[in-house]
């Protein structure tokens, strides 16, 4: 039997990916009339939920909970509306996009213009090693783990603790990171206008709500809704790129396409999870081919079942993601700090 070299078959690889950007090109064009429908129901579900949970203040704090994670699913669904409009799939013309976009930052608690030119760089660089630490989760090799100092080592250990990636973190990027233009402060005035725009916005509304239903109230129901919401972003960012067998490579060897799609999960999640988060699951394709609006990519894995096949991971199967930390070029895949520590 005859088996290809390693430059072969990575050059083979390569030409495969190629090929899917020619077929992908062909379901990048959005139904602006399709994308008007999922912003309205994804916007009614939202406020409703809001609205029942505040009403139900009252007389049942579990409702006002159980409301409370439901509308936190659905402002995840209004994130991935305005990360489409970031990658100017949701609606064909880019005012259009722009704007809803800006708008929706205000609930998402997302400053549009920031997040856009961060979540580019993180497609821009997916995957490379020496890329890393803008937009993602970040990640040591191990090489650089047995390197560091002990000081350095607690640190990553405690960023990678769960409590800090899923409890710690949200609160402060959402809270206190995305406030200011945290990594472009000096790279032009839009960015101040965006994270400032966005607050002023945000104060605003949220002072108008306070005023009508009672600080406590909308306390309440913000806090459960956007927590819920940011917890679950989080958990779905993480799993989309820390499984086991993702992708690295050093900048010689790295391809942007190669590695947006074997660098990506497949996240086939329950249909009910897969409606609320926006399709985000079908990672690989979005991105290998970003252009490609949310509620067109089950189409690509229907018509390419092979394309459903690869990095797939199930929701039980996920879960064992949280324990992956460290990046083995050696073995290429994520290991454990238990792992690393018991070969030292």
């Amino acid at each position: 039997m005859n088996y290809m070299s390693g430059q072969d078959a990575q050059k083979a690889r390569k030409t495969e990916t190629k090929d899917w950007l020619r077929i992908l090109a062909s379901y990048r064009a959005p139904n602006n009339w399709r994308s008007i429908f999922e912003l309205s129901i994804t916007m009614a579900g939202f406020l409703g939920c809001w609205a029942l949970a505040w009403a139900s203040i009252s007389f049942s704090y579990f409702l006002t909970g159980l409301l409370g994670v439901m509308g936190g699913g659905f402002l995840v669904r209004l994130f991935i509306l305005q990360h489409d409009c970031g990658h100017g799939s949701l609606f064909s013309s880019r005012t259009a996009n722009d704007w809803i976009g800006r708008c929706l930052g205000v609930l998402t608690l997302t400053p549009y213009a920031l997040w856009r030119r961060t979540h580019s760089m993180h497609h821009a660089g997916s995957g490379n090693l020496e890329k890393r630490g803008v937009g993602d989760i970040y990640t040591m090799t191990v090489a650089e783990y047995k390197a560091d100092t002990r000081w350095g080592r607690f640190m990553y250990r405690l960023y990678r603790n769960p409590v800090t990636l899923f409890v710690v973190g949200p609160i402060f990027i959402f809270a206190i990171q995305q406030r200011l233009p945290v990594g472009f402060m000096k790279a032009g005035i839009k960015y101040w206008i965006s994270t400032m725009g966005t607050t002023a916005m945000m104060l605003i509304t949220y002072s108008i709500l306070i005023y009508m239903i009672g600080f406590w109230q909308f306390f309440a129901v913000f806090a459960i809704t956007s927590f819920t919401a940011s917890a679950a972003g989080m958990w779905l960012f993480y799993v989309q790129h820390q499984f086991e067998e993702t992708h690295w490579e050093q900048p010689e060897d790295w391809d942007m396409h190669d590695a947006a799609l074997y660098g990506s999960s497949h996240y086939a999640l329950p249909k009910p999870l897969q409606w609320i988060s926006g399709n985000i699951g079908i990672h690989h394709v979005h991105h290998l081919y970003s252009r490609i609006p949310f509620y067109r990519l089950p189409e690509v894995i229907r018509d390419h079942p092979v394309l459903g096949e690869i990095k797939r991971m199930t929701l039980w199967e996920s879960l064992k993601c949280v324990n992956l930390h460290l990046w083995d070029e050696g073995q290429r895949v994520l290991v454990r700090f238990k792992d690393v520590r018991l070969n030292r």
